[in-house]
C-alpha cells in the first residue's frame, strides 16, 4: 500500500564516527532529498496533465518551488496566471499546476533553455544571447542602493534563519532582505536553484513581484542560472557567499544588478555595478 510521506526535511539516523582515534555509535540528522515531479495542466483539465520537470529537492514548501521554477523559465508571469496548485500522487512527490485558459503556454520553451543550460556546445556571449531571445529579461529597477557595511551583516543574519542547515550543515538557502537590512524570507533546499525557486515562488503567491528594492542572499556561488532567476524576479542586488560565474557577470551587467561575491563579514568583491554601494 501506497502512503504519503511526510515532509520532513531531516532524518535521525545512526551513525559511526570516529572521534579521539575511536569509531563510536550515535545518532545524526541527515537532509532528506527526494524527487518532486512537477505537472502543467489548463484549468478544468481532466486528468494529472503533463510532466515538464523533475528535480531532486528537500521536502516543504513544494507548491512554492514549482511556481518559482514556472516563473524562472518564462511560462507564468504573476499569480493571476495560476487558478491552482497542489501537492499530489500517493507519496506527496508531484506538484500539479493549473494555469488559466490565456495563459500562453510554450512547453518547446523548456527545451530550448535546456539546450542553451546543458553545456551542449553553446558557450560564453552566444549562449548569453540564446536566453535573453527565449526568455527577454527587462533591466531591474535602477533606485535601489545599499551601504557596504549592511552587506557585511547579512550572512550572519541569514544564518540566524537558517534551521535545517544549524542541525545538518548539508543544505543550500536564499534570503531575501530589504534595502534596510531585515530578513524578509530565508528557504533551504538540497539544490541551490530550488531554494531561490521557493523563495520567488512564496512571493509570486503573495503577489510580491517584482522584488524592487530588495536583497539576494545566496548560500553559495553566483551560477548563471540564479542571476538568470533572481532578473527573471527583478531583484537590483544580489549577494554570494561563494564565486560568480564569467556568464552570472554578464548577465548582472547587462540586466543592472548589483553583483557581489566571496562575501564574507566586511570583505568582499563587487563585479558588477559599483554604483549602487553606497
Amino acid at each position: 500500500m501506497n502512503v504519503k510521506r511526510d515532509d520532513e526535511p531531516v532524518r535521525r539516523i545512526r551513525i559511526d564516527a570516529m572521534r579521539g582515534g575511536q569509531l563510536r555509535s550515535q545518532q545524526d540528522l541527515v537532509v532528506v532529498e527526494e524527487p518532486l515531479e512537477i505537472r502543467l495542466a489548463r484549468v478544468a483539465e481532466p486528468g494529472p496533465g503533463r510532466a515538464i520537470s523533475i528535480t531532486m529537492r528537500t521536502p516543504g514548501h513544494d507548491v512554492e518551488l514549482a511556481v518559482g521554477f514556472l516563473h524562472g523559465e518564462g511560462l507564468i508571469r504573476s499569480r493571476d496566471d495560476i487558478t491552482s496548485a497542489r501537492v499530489c500522487g500517493p507519496t506527496g512527490n508531484v506538484v500539479r499546476v493549473e494555469l488559466g485558459a490565456d495563459v500562453q503556454l510554450d512547453l518547446a520553451r523548456l527545451e530550448r533553455n535546456f539546450y542553451t543550460s546543458s553545456s551542449c556546445g553553446v558557450c560564453g556571449k552566444a549562449s548569453l544571447e540564446a536566453v535573453h531571445q527565449m526568455l527577454p529579461i527587462r533591466p531591474v529597477s535602477g533606485a535601489t542602493s545599499v551601504s557596504a557595511g549592511l552587506l557585511g551583516t547579512l550572512v550572519l543574519r541569514a544564518r540566524s534563519a537558517q534551521d535545517v542547515f544549524r542541525d545538518t550543515g548539508g543544505l543550500h538557502a536564499s534570503s531575501l532582505f530589504d534595502a534596510h537590512g531585515d530578513l524578509l524570507a530565508t528557504y533551504e533546499d538540497v539544490g541551490r536553484h530550488n531554494a531561490l525557486d521557493k523563495l520567488v515562488g512564496a512571493r509570486l503567491l503573495e503577489g510580491a513581484l517584482p522584488l524592487s528594492g530588495c536583497v539576494l542572499l545566496l548560500s553559495g556561488r553566483a551560477s548563471f542560472e540564479l542571476l538568470q532567476k533572481a532578473a527573471a524576479a527583478g531583484v537590483p542586488v544580489v549577494a554570494a557567499v561563494g564565486a560568480p560565474s564569467s556568464l552570472a557577470i554578464d548577465l548582472a551587467e547587462r540586466t543592472g544588478i548589483l553583483l557581489v561575491g566571496f562575501l564574507r563579514d566586511e570583505s568582499f568583491n563587487v563585479y558588477t555595478h559599483r554604483e549602487r554601494l553606497q
